[in-house]
């Protein structure tokens, strides 16, 4: 459902967005007196442990949820360029590598997550697409998406934001196109493989900013109201480590000196049913208490690229070798960034 749109919304849509963000600026320098201001209304000590946890949470949930409504709502209007229609017939008929290319940085743009794997799949492979594009696309688009730059730059920064979408960027691409390059076509289901090939179409249609603000509301309907669970837990855990966790215990396993964190890392991750709201404040606990960044990078890819129920629901179009297959590649891929980023790091 798309939220409704005032007169005042579709009359003066440039109006609207101008006073919103000065209104979301407004509010956001607010939020580190309130945090503070709530603590110190609470029977607590602002030195214990438990206030410094109560600090945290308080802080970084309203931070959290404030940049990642505002980043969606942005990011609700692009998507509304960037149909799967669209997006199949912009990368039908590309050769590989530059493909995988305009494939990975396709799916920073484009609102699909590992429960829209099957249906894109199809798509794709009806389109044309070449096998190893469609996967730099379906590692791309959960792994790099809005939710997990936008935390990690509400977080880490710029710069770490930048980094993790150039290495996220790095490992869709060369994980896709060494996948073409195995030409393991035939490790589709049979069902998938003798699918009619259809032409990748789109016309394009008459489309409003007032429209596109309309799309940027339920954008936020969907996914902040989907993600916020995932949020509230992952920042109560990682309150939880930065005030109880000694630093000292979190380096001895996690930190750049014990060269089987990364491996570690990686089949911790694996497992986990998480994504990226739920998992980056824990990953901001983690480094503040010792962990090297390689090795958390590691996990937090691994958690959100490789994700058993992403495997499980890839298990319906693709044959048991060439998930291990693609999983062993991207596998291998993030490894090799966890071990490069501790050493240089």
């Amino acid at each position: 459902m798309i939220f409704p749109i005032s007169r005042w919304h579709a009359r003066q849509p440039i109006a609207f967005l101008f006073v919103a963000a000065v209104v979301w600026l407004a509010l956001y320098q607010t939020l580190d007196p309130a945090a503070e201001a709530l603590v110190a209304a609470l029977p607590v000590d602002r030195a214990s442990h438990l206030g410094g946890a109560l600090q945290f949470f308080f802080y970084d949930t309203p931070k959290v949820l404030m940049l990642l409504t505002g980043v969606v709502f942005v990011m609700g209007m692009i998507n509304s360029y960037f149909t799967p229609e669209r997006t199949r017939a912009l990368l039908a008929g590309r050769t590989e590598g530059f493909a995988n290319v305009m494939a990975a940085s396709l799916g920073i743009v484009t609102p699909f997550c590992s429960c829209s794997a099957v249906p894109l799949f199809i798509g794709f492979v009806q389109a044309g697409v070449p096998l190893g594009v469609t996967f730099s696309f379906l590692i791309s688009a959960p792994m790099v998406n809005e939710v997990a730059l936008t935390l990690l730059f509400g977080m880490f920064g710029w710069k770490v934001a930048l980094l993790y979408m150039g290495l996220g960027l790095s490992v869709a691409i060369v994980a896709g196109w060494v996948i073409g390059r195995l030409k393991m076509e035939a490790y589709l289901e049979d069902w998938v493989r003798d699918m009619p090939r259809m032409a990748a179409q789109f016309e394009e249609t008459g489309i409003t900013l007032a429209d596109r603000i309309q799309g940027g509301f339920a954008s936020v309907r969907e996914i902040v109201g989907k993600v916020w669970p995932y949020i509230l837990v992952g920042i109560a855990v990682g309150a939880g480590i930065h005030s109880y966790v000694p630093e000292d215990y979190m380096a001895s396993f996690m930190g750049r000196e014990a060269w089987w964190s990364v491996p570690l890392a990686v089949l911790i991750g694996v497992p986990l049913y998480s994504n990226a709201a739920g998992v980056i404040p824990i990953v901001q606990a983690l480094l503040a208490k010792g962990a090297a960044l390689g090795t958390v990078l590691a996990f937090m890819m691994s958690v959100i690229a490789l994700s058993l129920p992403e495997m499980i629901i890839l298990r319906k179009v693709l044959k048991i070798r060439l998930i291990a297959t693609f999983v062993g590649v991207v596998a291998t891929g993030i490894l090799l960034v966890g071990y490069v980023f501790n050493a240089v790091l």
